[in-house]
């Protein structure tokens, strides 16, 4: 049920947005389409409602119940520049606005926007740990773990330990060894 959940989630936010947009651009319905957008934050407040309401039933937590979680912590601290990649993609389309560009790789607005969006990963992973241990402590009244060990037992514990591997990841993968280019600009 929780897979069906998150599935669910997550289409309702692309459905969502692309009205939103379609209101917006083709359409010229401006306000309809704030309206929609605002409404995108309300696809994860309903999916960690229906989380939380299947765990305090009496639900053993799982895999998905700590994915939900970390898709949640992401679509808070993605949900933002996602909306403003598409808005952006979308005013050049549909009402003639700039082509999209990308910082050439190496500027310092490419190593800038790594930098970006690691912090939005580690905003993410705080966010999803957060909503973890809500459910962990909160709904199902769950000791926190005495050990690494302990942790990796239960899904909601281990996923933080999940999560802090996604960040170190990224960093290694994005800002750790990104270097301003000297012939870019």
């Amino acid at each position: 049920m929780i897979v069906t959940g998150i599935v669910a989630a997550e289409v309702s936010f692309w459905v969502l947005l692309g009205v939103a947009l379609v209101c917006r651009y083709p359409l010229r319905l401006r306000r309809i389409s704030t309206v929609l957008l605002w409404a995108l934050p309300v696809v994860d407040v309903a999916l960690l409602v229906f989380v939380a309401i299947d765990l305090a039933q009496g639900a053993e937590p799982t895999q998905p119940h700590a994915l939900a979680a970390s898709y949640i912590g992401f679509t808070i601290a993605f949900g933002h520049p996602l909306v403003r990649w598409a808005d952006a993609r979308f005013a050049h389309r549909f009402a003639g606005g700039e082509r999209p560009s990308k910082p050439a790789k190496g500027s310092a607005a490419y190593v800038r926007g790594l930098w970006t969006e690691w912090l939005r990963v580690v905003i993410a992973a705080a966010i999803a740990a957060s909503i973890l241990a809500g459910l962990g402590l909160l709904v199902r009244h769950e000791p926190i773990p005495q050990s690494v060990g302990a942790a990796a037992t239960n899904p909601l514990w281990s996923q933080m330990i999940t999560l802090t591997m996604v960040v170190v990841i990224w960093f290694l993968a994005g800002p750790a060894f990104a270097r301003r280019s000297p012939m870019a600009h």
